[in-house]
């Protein structure tokens, strides 16, 4: 299977997974987001793959969504169900990440913002580089983190800590990053990838059923309410979006 925006590259027992839009610093498309998400149910039933790396480009991990495309979603040429589709398309995308198998880490060069974030979220792991950062801005623009992040976020670095990155928007580098425990390792930068890789092929070279089963419980336990508390946070974030605070918001940002 080929797809337009995604390669796969096996390494024995280890993938790596680029995702690359040749422009726009790598920001969500709608085929972006349908590719990774059949890319990750590939994964499901693999059982020669026992880790898999996830990578953007060296130039960007990800500038979150595309901001253009997401502003012709209220041209009137979908119906209800289709829109409500489109919304939720990252929320599936990243729930197929989380559910896989296999050991999973975020490679994150350069900077992961908005959505670029919430994806290495639902990953097992994520290493980013020295001098990258990043920037939760959904609320600079009047609408709500979504894609299932907010749970994740809270679970990872706490309440006060997740209203922090969320409500002030602030840039965060890789050491602030690590010391709140929202990262794992920090890379040289334009090493990230490789250091995802060793860690994936030290997880990968471990016995794969006992790895799993960990991987299963751990999730089970600290994901065991993040579902029912963010269920909707794809209809919210089509709600707020309609706000006149979020519209004129999104103008500021992208002028």
């Amino acid at each position: 299977m080929t797809w337009n925006t995604v390669t796969i590259e096996k390494r024995g027992a280890v993938a790596l997974v680029r995702f690359d839009r040749e422009g726009n610093r790598n920001a969500f498309n709608q085929e972006v987001i349908a590719e990774l998400t059949e890319v990750a149910q590939t994964f499901q039933n693999d059982l020669e793959t026992h880790a898999v790396v996830l990578t953007g480009t060296e130039a960007s991990f990800s500038a979150g969504i595309d901001l253009k495309e997401r502003q012709q979603r209220f041209s009137g040429g979908q119906s209800d169900l289709e829109l409500r589709r489109t919304y939720y398309a990252g929320v599936n995308l990243c729930r197929a990440w989380e559910d896989i198998p296999q050991i999973t880490i975020a490679a994150i060069e350069t900077m992961a913002v908005g959505a670029g974030v919430a994806l290495p979220l639902a990953l097992d792991w994520r290493v980013m580089g020295r001098d990258a950062f990043l920037y939760v801005p959904e609320v600079k623009i009047g609408i709500n983190l979504q894609w299932g992040a907010l749970p994740r976020l809270v679970t990872l670095v706490g309440p006060a800590r997740a209203k922090r990155i969320c409500i002030l928007c602030e840039r965060m580098g890789a050491e602030h990053a690590l010391d709140w425990g929202l990262i794992d390792e920090i890379a040289d930068d334009g090493k990230v990838v490789e250091k995802a890789l060793e860690m994936a092929a030290t997880a990968a070279s471990m016995p794969a059923p006992a790895v799993q089963m960990v991987k299963q419980a751990v999730n089970a336990t600290a994901n065991a309410l993040h579902h029912a508390v963010s269920y909707a946070d794809a209809d919210l974030s089509q709600l707020s979006s309609n706000f006149s605070t979020a519209q004129s918001a999104s103008k500021d940002f992208n002028s």
